[in-house]
């Protein structure tokens, strides 16, 4: 075969791609929705002589559960797509997601059912971690296998730019719901919409993913014999620096994803005293840079190298992290803001390395348990701490000078400077595996 026809992409590979993007899309919706609209719906659901603060803190800590559940749904669902194929995997990962989102939009309220509308939240924000904690490692999995040899960054690129467009569609719902209906419907009862459409969304989500096909490096593992019988112990055993590496990149992920694209919308509307609409088009130009920049470190770590590419994108991040958060609690310069918003969402591209990085790391055998072993720990970790880390950081930059005024850009500076060491890392344990 020539290098020309090594060089095209298939109808059948960007099918794959299209269809696993757009379900992560439609998946990852479901998932972020739930903060997006949790200043909304969260006075439902405790009681109402419950302090503003208190009441904030357990509705964060609900979505904090789905994070401290998606350890075991990423193992479990690893150890059985390992065994049984990574299709399998995809389809359960999304009905889990889909029947607790429906939930949400019917079920009672605290008003009504008291203490078990609490209980019944928390076992839906469970029930979407193991969902989630299956999706995003078998989605980069199965696109991993699916993909050329000389496009993998891109098409991971591209498969990762559909799990942050989930995030860019759940912006795009409310930014609509806050136009059509005024605060006060949302808070009464509208807040149910975005949840009634989630379920929409992942009935043709799962209808989308009948058509994907398993991936020709499984069927080539069950051809060989090459089933690993328990794929975590080989992990554990002898994938020791690839965990580390993973975990490490997980964190750098956490940190962009939920600071940059969930959370800081939170603060930038009281510390601007910006509309509610004009703070819900910033989030999305922010996303939507994001999904410029995972599409910009696939294409050049395909072209010049993974870890080169992740050391740029790591000092950019590290730069504009730092005027942004700057300009936002010192400077106050809307219009700076919203440059540096915009120039570090664009570097919060590196992401896409946590999936380069992970999917080169691991042999095929366990390369699924490996993954989402490493990946679900690390977020159920980071996950849990950085919503309590960015309030205190937050706090401090609104009541101290120093290097407090920066607020949350110096939790993702330290994380700029981990993704640089990462990249260093990487190239360690690929030459190590090498010369082995």
């Amino acid at each position: 075969m020539s290098d020309t026809q090594k060089n095209i992409i298939g109808k059948k590979e960007l099918k794959t791609l299209s269809l696993s993007a757009l379900g992560g899309t439609l998946e990852f919706y479901d998932f972020v929705i739930f903060v997006f609209f949790m200043s909304y719906f969260s006075p439902h659901f405790f009681p109402k002589d419950l302090s503003p603060a208190w009441q904030d803190f357990n509705t964060y800590g609900a979505y904090a559960a789905a994070y401290l559940a998606r350890p075991l749904g990423g193992i479990v669902m690893a150890h059985f797509g390992d065994k049984f194929g990574r299709k399998n995997m995809f389809m359960l990962s999304i009905l889990l997601m889909v029947i607790p989102t429906f939930i949400i939009a019917i079920m009672p309220t605290y008003q009504h059912i008291g203490y078990f509308a609490i209980i019944i939240l928390f076992v839906i924000r469970i029930l979407q971690g193991i969902a989630i904690g299956g999706e995003l490692p078998g989605a980069w999995v199965f696109v991993c296998e699916h993909s050329p040899k000389h496009s993998v960054g891109l098409f991971l690129g591209f498969l990762t730019c559909g799990v942050a467009g989930g995030i860019l569609l759940g912006s795009m719902v409310k930014l609509v719901l806050q136009l059509v209906f005024t605060h006060e419907q949302l808070v009464e009862w509208a807040w149910r919409v975005p949840f009634a459409l989630g379920g929409i969304f992942g009935i043709c989500s799962v209808y989308l993913r009948r058509f994907l096909s398993e991936t020709p490096v499984f069927q080539e593992l069950q051809k060989q014999k090459q089933i690993q019988s328990f794929p975590l112990k080989k992990v554990i055993k002898e994938y020791k620096h690839s965990i580390f590496l993973s975990m490490l990149m997980t964190c750098v992920l956490t940190a962009c994803v939920m600071v940059m694209m969930l959370l800081m919308q939170n603060y930038t509307i009281k510390i601007l005293d910006i509309d509610p609409i004009s703070n819900t088009i910033l989030q999305m130009g922010g996303v939507f840079m994001m999904l410029v920049g995972l599409i910009a470190t696939g294409a050049l770590s395909d072209s010049f190298g993974a870890s080169g590419v992740c050391k740029f994108f790591a000092v950019g991040l590290f730069v504009f992290s730092m005027l942004y958060f700057y300009e936002l609690y010192v400077s106050a310069n809307i219009v700076l803001v919203v440059v540096f918003y915009l120039l570090a969402s664009f570097f919060t591209g590196i992401v896409n390395f946590t999936s380069i990085f992970m999917c080169d790391v691991y042999e095929p055998s366990i390369r699924f348990t490996g993954i989402s072993f490493s990946y679900n720990i690390a977020y159920a970790i980071a996950g849990t701490i950085t919503p309590m880390l960015l309030l205190e950081l937050n706090s401090k930059a609104l009541n101290l000078k120093g290097i407090w005024s920066f607020g949350g850009g110096i939790y993702l500076c330290a994380m700029a400077v981990l993704a640089y060491v990462c990249a260093i890392y990487y190239t360690k344990i690929k030459a190590k595996q090498t010369k082995f």
